[in-house]
Parts: structure tokens; sequence; C-alpha cells
């Protein structure tokens, strides 16, 4: 389980491609602090452990499961990625619970100055979006976000400039994959309510009569 908290900018050293898996040699150095083998890392919000540890380095396989839904077969050595370890119990929660299981890619399409933010659009596949609502959390590329906007096809984050700095937002470009992971509970409630991949949650978010109707209320 993360936090959606980026600890660190890594870079990808090597990628080994066979097939539909790959091992990926991560170049880092706060996230192999108190790391062990068998450790979970979050590499672009995709929970990962680690396999092998050299100086400054952690390796990590990747199985077709996660080839075929992440945007981690679209890496390349140079690339730079978003690093978080594993919480622990007791840590300060600062983002959202993130469980590193990715679902789906969503594609970054604009973005503007707010001031003293960064308006990001990315638009993404409709089926995802009835679990988004506006002030909700996302993780993408495991950075926790709120969501200011939620239309059929896309959606919209504000990233004030600290967030920009510390995370590989600020190398995106117009075309970009992302890894998105929508917000635990919503995914939770849907099921146990019934909402059906059909339906949209509306801007409101879920109707009380639903949430009555689940025992919720």
């Amino acid at each position: 389980m993360f936090t959606g908290i980026i600890e660190e900018v890594g870079c990808v050293a090597h990628v080994r491609n066979s097939g539909q898996t790959q091992v990926l040699t991560i170049g880092c150095h706060k996230v192999l602090e108190g790391t062990k083998l068998g450790d979970s890392i979050a590499v672009n919000g995709v929970c990962l452990t680690v396999t092998k540890m050299d100086h400054g380095f952690f390796y990590a396989d990747v199985m077709p499961e996660t080839y075929q839904r992440t945007c981690l077969r679209f890496l390349r050595s140079g690339d730079p990625v978003n690093l978080e370890r594993a919480m622990a119990l007791g840590d300060r929660m600062g983002g959202h619970l993130v469980q590193g299981h990715v679902d789906g890619m969503a594609t970054f399409i604009k973005q503007q100055p707010a001031e003293n933010a960064v308006l990001f659009q990315f638009e993404i596949d409709p089926s995802w979006t009835k679990f988004m609502i506006p002030k909700g959390s996302i993780a993408i590329n495991g950075t926790s976000l709120t969501l200011i906007e939620v239309t059929n096809k896309s959606f919209y984050v504000s990233l004030i400039p600290h967030t920009m700095r510390e995370t590989q937002f600020g190398s995106l470009v117009v075309g970009d994959r992302v890894n998105i992971e929508c917000d635990m509970m919503a995914k939770y409630i849907a099921k146990w309510t019934g909402i059906h991949s059909e339906t949209t949650i509306t801007s409101n978010g879920v109707q009380l009569t639903t949430l009555e109707r689940a025992g919720f209320l």
C-alpha cells in the first residue's frame, strides 16, 4: 500500500524486454534506504517487487498482466519515473490510499497555467470516469492528486510548483500516456451498489438513495 506522495524521481537505466515481460533496472538513491529484497516500490504508480539491488540501482520484473495494462511497456533507458516505497504503519498519510494496482492508461492532451499552478487535462476511456468525482482522489503515475473537473472522456487535475518539481510531471509532453489508479473506495462502492460499466456517476457523486439501499446511510 502507498500514499501517492512521490519520494524520488528515478531514472530507467536499462529495460530488458522478452515477449510481454520486462526486467527494469532503475537508478535511484532515496528509495533504496532501508529497502531489502522482496520489498515493494511503486514505479510510476505500479507496485513492483525488488528482485535485486546494486549500488544506486534496483531491479524489478514486469509480468504479462502488468505489461499489458500499464505504461511500463513504453519505458526506455533514460526515462524519468516516479518512485515511492510502500508505506509503513504509523506514518502520516499525506495523500490517499494507493494500492499500486493500475486500472488503465490515460493520455495527456493539454496543460495551461492557472496562477500559481498548472492545470493538466487527460483523456481516458469513459468506462473509468464513473469512478471519478470532482474533489475526489486519483493516482496518476503514482502521484496522489485531486480531481478538479470530470467529463465523460477526460479529467483535469491542478499541480502546484512543488509537485511539478518533485515528480516527472514536468517532463510530460502532449500525447504521453500515464498510469491511472482510481480511488479504491469509489471502486468498492460501485461494486457493492451494483453500479455497472454503462452507468455514469454524475458530478454530484452517487445518489443518496443508492447508498441508503446498500446500507451506507
